[in-house]
């Protein structure tokens, strides 16, 4: 076995908007399931957001499997949401748990007395790694046990879930089409960087959306492929379905296991966005007995939204586990939106530069940097007491920073 290292030196391929003021196979991995039976005559489209499942069982059925091995409050330990993750196949595509890291010089130029942590889901595998790996895990082996040929998915034009999904596509082997939906008008340029880059990169076929059009796009786009004579699994925005958000039920388990060793966490904070990595953090931190506060940081709804949205999210995904959802459960803070959806704020820019010059992390201006700067704004003002520990979760999203000019330098 020979182990070859290269050093190659790349200029990104940057790309700048106007301005950001004013637009804003199927083979089986190592230890993966082993290879799918023979396709059956093809079916209509499979929609995921329709119809999640555990190895492919509607999610009726899922209910009724946790129903017979609930995870409740009375029994909800570690071990029981290891023993019930088991029940779910997955493609394997994370094989270890991301580090979690200490972020001593930030910590220390806040000088609260609070102590900075970060989960780095930025690390994780598929191209340009991010958070929707733990949810493409389960989702696409769904696809494949259900015998798709196409993947179809939507997001925004600098989508780090569709750059995900058209990796995971890319890895198995089948074709994927992305509707991307222009949320920010004049903010979609075919010849854009950043994701943008990686989707012709991945060979995902591109289908442009107007804000709100992403349905009837969709829709029409199935029903062409379909007449093809191909199988269609759609996938929802942000993978973020009960069945997807069972990833980051798997990631609360890997914080709780990590502070069995090192002492819990005071409050994790992260990113709140299509909700399927914040409903998920929260059914499994429950089903593993914590009650560490989860704090949502919305980058699009106002808080009443997100929070409507989230709790309905969370109840579905806490079904699979046999827990309630308590409202209560779902903390939103919405200072961070800023004027829209991806366009730039004074406080997203600090943080990104904070998050570079201390800790050497790339954050994205469009997610993890205001989440982040959610997270600084709490620290400042005193929202932990002196002595708190306090995880902010890395869902990645770095690959896109390339695309966006910032506006101090």
């Amino acid at each position: 076995h020979v182990l070859v290292f290269t050093s190659v030196s790349v200029m990104p391929a940057f790309h700048t908007m106007k301005s950001m003021k004013s637009a804003a196979s199927a083979a089986p991995r190592s230890g993966a399931r082993a290879p799918r039976a023979p396709r059956a005559p093809r079916s209509p489209c499979i929609i995921a957001q329709a119809s999640p499942s555990s190895h492919g069982k509607p999610i009726a059925k899922a209910a009724t499997v946790a129903s017979e091995s609930a995870v409740n409050m009375e029994t909800a330990s570690p071990e029981a949401l290891r023993a019930k993750l088991q029940e779910f196949g997955r493609r394997e595509y994370v094989v270890h748990d991301t580090p979690i890291d200490a972020m001593p010089r930030l910590s220390q130029m806040l000088d609260n007395g609070v102590q900075l942590f970060v989960k780095r889901d930025d690390l994780l595998p598929l191209a340009g790694g991010g958070s929707k790996t733990r949810k493409l895990d389960y989702v696409m082996q769904e696809a494949l046990d259900q015998g798709a040929d196409v993947i179809v998915t939507s997001g925004a034009v600098q989508s780090n879930h569709c750059r995900l999904t058209a990796s995971a596509a890319a890895r198995e082997g089948i074709e994927c089409h992305l509707v991307l939906e222009e949320r920010v008008p004049g903010s979609y340029d075919v010849a854009a960087g950043g994701n943008n880059y990686t989707f012709d990169l991945l060979h995902a076929e591109r289908h442009a959306a107007g804000l709100g059009e992403v349905p009837k796009v969709q829709d029409e786009l199935v029903a062409k492929l379909e007449a093809e004579g191909k199988k269609v699994y759609v996938i929802p925005g942000g993978a973020s379905n009960p069945l997807g958000s069972v990833g980051y039920a798997r990631a609360a388990l890997e914080i709780v296991e990590y502070a069995e060793e090192n002492g819990p966490f005071d409050a994790i904070v992260t990113c709140s966005g299509s909700g399927g990595t914040h409903s998920g953090m929260l059914a499994g931190l429950r089903a593993a007995g914590d009650q560490t506060p989860v704090y949502g940081i919305s980058v699009r709804f106002d808080e009443k939204t997100q929070k409507e949205r989230i709790h309905a999210q969370y109840v579905e995904v806490a079904k699979l586990f046999g827990n309630d959802a308590p409202i209560d459960d779902v903390i939103i803070r919405d200072d961070q939106v800023g004027p829209g959806y991806s366009l730039p704020t004074e406080n997203m820019e600090e943080a990104l530069e904070l998050m570079a010059c201390h800790e050497s992390i790339l954050l994205d201006p469009v997610y993890t940097a205001k989440g982040f700067a959610g997270l600084v704004a709490m620290v400042r003002e005193g929202a932990f007491p002196e002595g708190s520990k306090v995880l902010f979760l890395h869902t990645g999203g770095a690959p896109s920073l390339f695309h966006y000019q910032t506006l101090r330098h």
